[in-house]
């Protein structure tokens, strides 16, 4: 029978690697970043593919890219696409991008195939001809569906072309999932250690937009 899995609140801490690595972790301010939308997608509000705390974040979306466009900075939306008759197929609603948060005329819309947003698509050219080259320590800010999966490994691709990535947490979400040994990890448990795996190395992590410097 699967359990729940419990964290020890009483273990110490390790300096992360951000820290011994000597890297900046202060907020970027807004208006010197680019916003990348992750996968907010329809998929990930009902059916199979529904995540805990989904209408929660893609609120919390809307209200980042709400802040976004007021400051002047670039957008740059991403959907992933499973293919006809998948629950990511973005020729359908499934696919799309919740209303809410959907792209406005002239914003990006980059259409991949992997976790990591880079992979095989035309992100990184699409953030050079907006000024963000690879490779600049310019700041990205990332939001979407889901942590431990795609926000993950954008972030971590991210930091690798040398970008300083940092991530709204409350405009994430994932899902339970079973784990090798057969008991059940929370979403809540999933969410911060996917969260908590970023900001040992790969970016910054901030509870809300707000937390972003103005």
């Amino acid at each position: 029978m699967s359990t729940t899995t419990t964290v020890d609140s009483t273990t110490t801490a390790s300096a992360t690697l951000r820290e011994l690595s000597g890297l900046d972790n202060r907020p970027p301010r807004l208006g010197d970043c680019a916003l990348i939308m992750i996968d907010f997608q329809n998929t990930y509000r009902t059916g199979v593919m529904a995540l805990e705390g989904a209408e929660e974040a893609v609120a919390a979306g809307a209200r980042l890219l709400e802040q976004a466009r007021a400051a002047g900075i670039p957008v740059v939306h991403v959907v992933h696409d499973g293919g006809e008759g998948s629950p990511y197929d973005v020729r359908e609603h499934i696919g799309a991008p919740g209303d809410e948060v959907a792209p406005a005329d002239g914003e990006p819309v980059v259409v991949k195939n992997f976790p990591d947003a880079f992979h095989a698509t035309d992100l990184e050219k699409t953030l050079t001809g907006l000024g963000f080259a690879a490779g600049s320590g310019k700041d990205l800010v990332l939001a979407g569906f889901m942590t431990h999966m795609c926000i993950t490994f954008t972030a971590q691709q991210a930091f690798n072309l040398g970008y300083r990535p940092t991530v709204v947490a409350e405009a994430t979400a994932t899902r339970a999932l079973t784990t090798p040994d057969g008991t059940v990890l929370p979403a809540p448990a999933l969410q911060a250690a996917a969260l908590t795996t970023i900001t040992d190395l790969f970016g910054i992590v901030v509870p809300t937009a707000e937390d972003l410097r103005a």
